[in-house]
């Protein structure tokens, strides 16, 4: 999940993000929810095309949330409404019960709140109010809902969050940030501190006295503010699958958390178990005010001065690892508006053009049925082409892109128009609530793919993060641990995590730069390499629960 808007300078002493523009959503990925980044599963219609939604065409919407783990989307409106669709077998669309939504559906319980901003978990959602209240619904297994309790692992309606004045909240896997502003506490953190993801100097870990249960790492339910941020004011944050970037108003970014494939940027691939400076960016390189930043499961981005995109971590599936911050050259000089990276996708809006690459199952970077289906390298979004993009959000198999209508012109009525359901018959529920069963939408736009065909190599859809999430373990070690007793502030180092014999639990409930510019046709990218690079990732790469994720190659 990411700040996927270029936010206005806040005032002194706040922290507030400002919405982007209004327009309407489109969608593209996957519709089969329960199989979404699974392996396996019946045959599903894949939206492979930026595509309207029944219930959102002609509404306005605001603010888009998704996150890197995330088979479930968020939408608000610009009166502060709240829809949500997708999984939901932890209750994480907020509608009191754990059917699945192959539509927006207002979060009725939500209905009397201005909704202003949200964030998506793996399998939980968090929103915050105008007047500054927080709502939070899904898993909470491991405190990740800031209620200050872990009594009911899963909350199917909203439940307050123990924050106040807060101003923006992002979600990774299995932990939530809040930004206030409350002077003193401009950062909160809740959930799983297994790889340092929360910022207060620890990983919560513990021997269990199950002699079957080495390790335990202590749920922290109830939002800590971070004490390295004590005198500073948090402006922007974004958050991967186990790891956290943070801006405060001098423009510094800090991040911490799980180190794998160098997506901190220090360099280095060990774990941060409080905020660190990142090095590339200081003296002449702060970040400004309208800065935009984002984390994807294994890698993290940000804006910086003349709009110049930087990335780290890794970002394709073959290739070296940047183990610190280098620009992406194949967008300097594009004024770069919203930015947002999934599992192993990003989509930027720029201009009056939407560009996407990485590795995709799904169809999720929109290209097409004639386009390639993974890019390695930035490529336009033709059919979008001369459309404005005011925001973005990325999750896994899935892409949504808010248009501004104003700019679009009749663009957006030759658009398809996607009316819900999948390959097989299912419930579903309407707008208004009501469920029906619907059978599977057959467009122009979306193409059938089998889960169940045979790939070559390993499934890297779960970027070596992402577990099948059958929920028998929730995933809680889908990073997995060293094979050794880990040092303290997650001094570890090795390029890789083996399980070392032991078993993992969570606590039990009761404790120089240059312009390019892409060609236009459909099958065109930055670079002419694109096609070849883009067939070698066609491949889905991924694994199953409870495999460690390794540590990456480097490039220094």
């Amino acid at each position: 999940m990411s700040a996927t808007g270029a936010d206005t300078k806040p005032k002194e002493g706040e922290n507030a993000a400002v919405a982007p523009a209004a327009g309407e959503v489109l969608y593209c990925g996957g519709t089969n929810w329960d199989m979404l980044g699974r392996k396996g599963g019946p045959n599903a219609v894949n939206l492979v095309s930026p595509t309207r939604l029944r219930p959102l065409v002609g509404v306005d919407i605001r603010f888009v949330a998704s996150g890197c783990t995330s088979c479930h989307c968020v939408a608000l409106d610009v009166e502060g409404r709240c829809y949500t669709w997708g999984r939901n077998e932890k209750g994480q669309l907020g509608h009191g019960d754990t059917l699945q939504r192959s539509l927006p559906t207002i979060v009725s319980e939500l209905s009397k709140y201005n909704i202003t901003r949200a964030g998506a978990g793996r399998n939980h959602t968090v929103v915050i109010t105008d007047d500054g209240k927080s709502f939070s619904f899904g898993m909470n297994k491991h405190g990740q809902l800031g209620s200050g309790s872990v009594k009911n692992e899963i909350e199917p309606s909203p439940v307050i969050c123990l924050v106040s004045q807060a101003t923006n909240v992002v979600c990774g896997a299995d932990f939530t940030v809040w930004l206030t502003s409350v002077e003193g506490s401009s950062i909160l953190t809740a959930g799983l501190p297994q790889y340092g993801q929360l910022g207060h100097g620890t990983n919560n870990e513990y021997n269990s006295k199950d002699s079957s249960v080495k390790l335990v790492y202590e749920p922290q339910s109830r939002p800590r503010a971070i004490a390295a941020f004590s005198g500073k004011t948090v402006v922007k944050v974004a958050c991967g699958t186990n790891h956290t970037v943070a801006v405060d108003s001098s423009g510094f970014v800090y991040t911490w958390g799980f180190g794998g494939y160098g997506r901190l940027g220090h360099r280095e691939q060990k774990d941060e178990w409080v905020p660190r400076l990142v090095e590339v960016f200081q003296r002449q390189n702060v970040l400004p005010s309208n800065a935009i930043v984002s984390a994807g499961s294994v890698n993290s981005a940000c804006t910086a001065g003349g709009g110049q995109l930087y990335m780290w971590g890794k970002l394709k599936t073959t290739g070296d690892d940047w183990m610190y911050p280098k620009p992406v050259m194949d967008l300097s000089g594009w004024n770069i508006r919203c930015m947002d990276s999934g599992n192993m996708h990003h989509v930027v809006g720029a201009d009056d053009s939407c560009i996407s690459w990485g590795h995709a199952q799904y169809g999720e970077l929109g290209y097409g049925p004639l386009g390639p289906k993974s890019s390695a390298n930035p490529k336009k979004v033709d059919i979008l082409e001369s459309m404005r993009v005011t925001s973005v959000a990325c999750g896994m198999g899935l892409s949504l892109i808010v248009i501004d209508r104003a700019n679009a012109g009749d663009k957006l009525d030759q658009l398809e128009v996607f009316d819900g359901g999948s390959s097989a018959e299912g419930p579903e529920e309407t707008k208004n609530g009501s469920v029906t069963t619907v059978k599977s939408a057959s467009k122009k736009n979306a193409n059938s793919s089998s889960g169940t065909k045979k790939r070559k190599g390993k499934d890297l859809s779960e970027s070596d993060e992402e577990d099948d999430e059958s929920e028998d373990d929730d995933s809680e070690d889908d990073e997995g641990i060293n094979g050794v007793k880990r040092k303290q502030g997650g001094r570890t180092s090795g390029r890789g995590r083996g399980r070392g014999g032991k078993k993992v639990a969570t606590a039990a409930r009761s404790s120089s730069k240059g312009k390019s510019r892409p060609k236009s046709n459909s099958n065109s990218s930055f670079n002419d390499e694109t096609h070849s690079s883009a067939k070698k990732s066609n491949s889905s790469h991924g694994r199953g629960r409870g495999k460690s994720e390794r540590r990456g190659r480097s490039s220094r």
